[in-house]
């Protein structure tokens, strides 16, 4: 499970362990004290020592993604814009919930939200949310990749991209707030590698890398918010962070693992965001489950173009990691997901 990830093939069975890489480090460490109550053996100290080193390598690059490792904290000034708040959150195609949901999105009155997932029976649930949100965006699929975007701030303008495949979109929404600021909306839902769904990567590398492309030549401020199907320390989501020049802001704040919802254990971080530098995230955390597979998303951020403290996070790739991106993409695109239109729970 630790060395799998390593090896840099996009087959699911190199990259799922990604994903367990937090209940991995818990496994080793625990398996380490209970080899200190072991009698001493012939072999006992190599198999500690492996223990160890296994430790301190998933250690150092989790140890980011924890409060231990610090960042510089920004506070809000007169020059930037209002508190926004948003919700990101992963339906579920099958669940039936849907006032649940509604409630949520009531309780924690967002300023706009994003539903993953979402078909045409979510659409017609949600209609009523239209009278709070009188601008959206939505894309209206029943293959388990639909996506709808509702705001109170007006949209200026939405675009459905289809990057690799013609049935998995991303959407960009393109917003300006009543103080004046603008800003863009980046949406994914890229399919994963598991052995129900996609056999390898490619699809979900090739389209994550493909938005990254796209939000580069972008000059005004950006989030890239969605189910990204992957974690924040995988190669890809590195050359995504490098390829974009965005913030992963885990750095420093924590996991906010999402899926599954309904197992605490096995829950990992697969619902990302990603902002540029002229952004500034107050608080990033999960919601209360409302019946899906993945804990909704929110965040509060605001806009400030005067505050450049947050240059030194951004790295951009080298010519060696944006030909790999190119090949990714190339990958992505050749890939034949052989996905069905309409998907059952069955």
């Amino acid at each position: 499970m630790t060395i799998l990830p390593n090896i840099q093939h996009s087959h699911w069975i190199f990259r799922v362990p990604e994903f367990a890489k937090i209940q991995i480090t818990y496994l080793t460490f625990f398996t380490f004290l209970l080899g200190l109550t072991i009698d001493s053996t012939e072999y006992i100290c190599y198999y500690q020592g492996i223990l160890f080193v296994l430790f301190v390598h998933h250690g150092h690059i989790l140890i980011k993604y924890t409060p231990l490792y610090r960042v510089k904290k920004h506070k809000q000034r007169h020059k930037s814009s209002e508190k926004l708040h948003f919700v990101s959150a992963n339906v579920y195609q099958f669940n039936k919930e849907y006032n649940r949901f509604s409630k949520l999105i009531e309780k924690h009155n967002p300023d706009f939200f994003m539903t993953m997932e979402s078909n045409g029976d979510w659409e017609k649930a949600m209609k009523p949310l239209e009278k709070e949100y009188p601008y959206h965006h939505k894309v209206t699929l029943e293959n388990t990749y639909g996506m709808h975007f509702y705001s109170r701030i007006e949209i200026k303008q939405a675009i459905t991209h289809y990057f690799v495949a013609d049935d998995i979109p991303s959407i960009e929404v393109h917003l300006k707030t009543d103080d004046g600021f603008s800003f863009v909306f980046f949406g994914v839902h890229p399919p994963p590698p598991s052995p129900t769904e996609e056999e390898t990567s490619k699809e979900r590398d090739g389209d994550l890398l493909s938005t990254a492309k796209q939000v580069k030549d972008i000059k005004k401020p950006v989030l890239v918010v969605g189910d990204f199907n992957n974690v924040a320390w995988s190669r890809s989501s590195v050359l995504f962070r490098k390829t974009s020049h965005l913030i992963d802001p885990r750095i420093g704040h924590s996991f906010v693992s999402t899926f599954h919802a309904k197992y605490r254990l096995l829950r990992f971080p697969i619902d990302l965001m990603f902002h540029s530098e002229d952004i500034f995230i107050k608080q990033l955390k999960t919601l209360e489950n409302f019946g899906s597979d993945h804990l909704p998303v929110y965040c509060e951020f605001f806009i400030d173009h005067h505050n450049d403290e947050q240059e030194e996070l951004i790295e951009t790739a080298t010519s060696e990691e944006k030909a790999e991106a190119e090949v990714m993409i190339e990958e992505g695109k050749q890939e034949d997901g052989e996905r069905e239109a309409v998907v059952t729970e069955d």
